[in-house]
């Protein structure tokens, strides 16, 4: 622990604008996300430090685990011994993070939630602007704290800005925040179109026959894995190809059959070597609770890899792909149909609307305005001491 955090102390001595310290539920390196594409971005003016959840190992001390995964990204994994009681985390969390800012004046420090949870652990913290970038319904997905929405209620109360991953969960949640704005899920372009050129296939996937219909993500609850396996059982001739790794369900519940693979998690660097071997995608999403406000990262994914695709009736992608003629909405009743005719549909059209359709967006530009609020906040804390004194 020590080694760690005397690097730790040097990096944020260093002369960044500011440190921005963000507390969340997810891996830095479980799959590649919202949260890896702003922080990337954030890291080129600022120092970024990623404090995940805990990990319980068979350890005689807490301490904590740093990984520099990019120069000014550091990402830090409070590691406890098991068994330890969750007041104690708590109080281990807490004093980790103390000790993390403690080179920083708090006018030159930023906290930015993905979690209301870490409240518990970093309701002391002063800092210049606090942030919550509410990606998702959590209170909404499977295990969520009890506690979970009481603590989001503390998060708007203490939050400067509120930013919220979907127009959807933007509209239930605009009431209870005065500076709350809408980022629904942006692209990586140029790392996904290069799924629409040529090049060698990964090994896993180079024995399984045309045609194929793949899915890559998280494969938990949000995943209708009834559909998955009605729609494989339906349409032998086609190969459906899932990517991504299981979490939250027993994996012994997945279905199995001869055209369905389970290829488990890929990285973010080669998943456009998989899709260009696809000729459609697919976003069998169950509708439930845990899905209602959820805005796909994976929808303009696809289609910027040139991939026709179809998906169940979430409500942003209906919303915002779908009336746009972009994505095809489907149900039980009729996915077979549906998915035979998008994979007889001519793509070139397709292509042509969907590169107008995503040319204004992009991470960069979603953190671009998302630093434009930022900056408005930090303008007006800097004139209202000045009129004070005045």
């Amino acid at each position: 622990m020590d080694i760690a955090l005397s690097k730790i102390k040097k990096s944020t001595s260093q002369a960044y604008n500011s440190v921005l310290i963000c507390f969340s539920h997810l891996r830095w390196n479980f799959v590649l996300q919202r949260p890896q594409h702003l922080l990337t971005l954030a890291a080129r003016q600022q120092q970024v430090i990623y404090f995940e959840e805990p990990a319980f190992e068979d350890v005689r001390g807490p301490f904590m685990r740093v990984n520099d995964v990019a120069p000014a990204i550091r990402v830090v994994t409070p590691v406890v011994p098991i068994g330890t009681s969750a007041t104690k985390v708590d109080a281990i969390q807490r004093s980790f993070v103390n000790e993390l800012v403690a080179p920083v004046p708090h006018d030159r420090l930023i906290a930015w939630y993905y979690t209301p949870m870490a409240l518990r652990f970093s309701s002391h913290l002063r800092c210049n602007v606090c942030i919550y970038d509410c990606m998702d319904e959590l209170s909404a997905f499977r295990d969520a704290p009890a506690e979970l929405a009481q603590m989001e209620k503390e998060l708007f109360g203490r939050a400067d800005l509120v930013f919220t991953g979907g127009q959807s969960l933007y509209e239930a949640k605009r009431s209870q925040h005065r500076s709350i704005f809408a980022f629904p899920s942006s692209i990586d372009a140029a790392h996904f179109s290069r799924a629409r050129g040529g090049g060698d296939e990964p090994a896993d996937q180079a024995g399984i026959p045309h045609p194929r219909v793949g899915y890559f993500g998280v494969i938990d609850e949000r995943l209708d894995i009834a559909l998955v396996g009605q729609t494989a059982a339906a349409m032998p001739d086609i190969q459906f190809v899932m990517l991504g790794p299981v979490a939250k369900i027993d994996s012994a519940i997945l279905p199995r059959a001869g055209n369905l693979h389970w290829l488990g998690p890929k990285n973010y660097a080669d998943l456009p070597s998989y899709l260009r071997h696809w000729a459609g995608g697919w976003m069998p999403f169950a509708l439930n609770e845990a899905t209602r406000y959820i805005s796909p990262t994976k929808t303009p994914e696809f289609l910027a890899a040139g991939l026709p695709v179809i998906s169940t009736a979430i409500v942003d992608v209906v919303r915002t792909y779908g009336a746009a003629g972009l994505v095809e909405i489907v149900d039980a009743d009729d996915i077979a149909t549906k998915l035979r005719c998008m994979l007889a549909r001519p793509r070139d059209l397709q292509v042509r609307a969907v590169d107008a359709y995503l040319a204004d967006k992009s991470w960069e530009r979603t953190w671009d305005a998302m630093t434009s609020h930022i900056h408005g906040v930090q303008a007006m804390k800097t004139v209202v001491p000045l009129r004070r004194r005045a």
